[in-house]
């Protein structure tokens, strides 16, 4: 059984290890770790070419998960996701064949170029860890995450994601670009491996993964950090820029990503630092900014970023120790 104080050890080893295939990334693969050690489901919404696909393809071999990757296109159908009944001849009768979603990492690639039908079929697995089809509920087993890719730059013939699913997401985190020595990095590594593909170790199986996941639910934290984090989100609802802010599934999103931040950093509490960390990648997706500020450089992270400086954070308490 996997203790809260085994896992910033193994964490980090996971981190070491992904970090061979993606260069100079580390704060940005810490959040994705931090959301899926917390249960939950990432989009990472960048440019093409920045390491999105590689990132979960490391993530699924690092973890011991199955992966799969399902390309998302303007015809690609539910049953596409969920799977569908087929009519067995030689039984003489329906069997129901798995579709991409019965797996434990779902690459959900370019989700924004396919049709909002399709994209719903998402919401009741990642949500509710089930698929229903033709009135049949299968349950998926966990441990069960998507990391979804978004491309902002293109517009034509794509289907912007409705508030509803990108609530869904617990995180939302781009890689930007690399530094010149980071790129440098990239291509020197290429040169010496000699081949395309990379593979990578796996540093904890499926079942570790999941005491990892219960490990996390003990972590501690204190009233005053909790309500910080209803304040937050509470403020983006009355920020001036704001039309629709964050949801009470912010406020918990925080929490809940802080918790597994701070157990990355090495402790089994967590600070207010925890949750400035992951502010921005967990509440600015929530906020729609108003349609008159469109044309302007106000957006979700901007909001996020001036109420982080509105907020008064908890008093830093004595506290000792670190994980357990």
């Amino acid at each position: 059984m996997t203790g809260l104080s085994e896992v910033p050890h193994k964490a980090r080893a996971v981190l070491d290890e992904i970090e061979r295939a993606v260069v100079g990334k580390r704060d940005a693969l810490t959040l994705v770790l931090s959301a899926i050690l917390a249960g939950g489901h990432v989009l990472l919404e960048d440019f093409p070419g920045l390491g999105k696909t590689l990132a979960a393809r490391s993530f699924a071999q690092t973890l011991g998960l199955e992966f799969r990757r399902a390309q998302f296109t303007p015809d690609l159908l539910p049953a596409d996701l969920t799977g569908s009944f087929i009519y067995d001849q030689g039984k003489a009768e329906f069997e129901f064949r798995q579709g991409p979603l019965f797996t434990g990492l779902l690459l959900a690639d370019e989700i924004n170029r396919t049709p909002p039908k399709t994209q719903a079929a998402l919401l009741e697995a990642m949500q509710e860890r089930q698929v229903t089809v033709e009135g049949e509920t299968f349950v998926l087993d966990p441990p069960f995450h998507v990391l979804a890719t978004a491309n902002p730059v293109e517009y034509e013939g794509t289907y912007p994601l409705p508030e509803a699913q990108l609530d869904r997401f617990l995180l939302r985190v781009g890689f930007g670009y690399p530094d010149s020595e980071e790129e440098w990095e990239v291509l020197r590594r290429r040169l010496e491996r000699q081949r395309e593909e990379q593979t990578l170790n796996r540093i904890v199986t499926k079942e570790e993964l999941r005491e990892i996941q219960a490990a996390v639910e003990t972590v501690t934290v204190d009233p005053d950090i909790g309500r910080y984090c209803v304040a937050l989100a509470a403020a983006t609802r009355k920020h001036q820029h704001t039309l629709v802010g964050s949801s009470p599934r912010g406020g918990l999103a925080l929490m809940l990503v802080a918790r597994a931040y701070a157990v990355i950093a090495g402790r089994d509490f967590v600070v207010p630092e925890d949750v400035k960390a992951v502010a921005v990648p967990a509440l600015a997706h929530r906020i729609t900014i108003r349609p008159e500020l469109w044309m302007t450089d106000i957006s979700g992270r901007s909001v996020v970023e001036t109420v982080l400086g509105q907020v008064p954070a908890p008093t830093a308490r004595d506290r000792t120790g670190s994980a357990r």
